[in-house]
């Protein structure tokens, strides 16, 4: 390893604030999602929440999926 390489690891940003910004992706899916849910059901004026929580369970499914691909890439 050249002195340039070390170099570049110890400027390079710790892992901490990858999985910080991971957080923040991951409240901005399941948030959109439901908030998507939510503006559906009521368009749809249906009783049960079918939308609200079809889009809820879709975006945490989508938002764990993407944890999971970010885990699987950084071994």
């Amino acid at each position: 390893m050249s002195s340039s390489d070390s170099r570049k690891k110890n400027r390079s940003t710790p892992v901490y604030v990858k999985y910080i910004g991971l957080s923040f992706q991951l409240f901005g899916v399941i948030g959109a999602g439901t908030w998507l849910g939510w503006w559906i059901q009521q368009k749809s004026s249906m009783k049960f929440p079918v939308w609200l929580l079809l889009f809820c369970f879709l975006s945490i499914g989508i938002a764990f999926y993407q944890l999971y691909i970010s885990i699987r890439s950084d071994k």
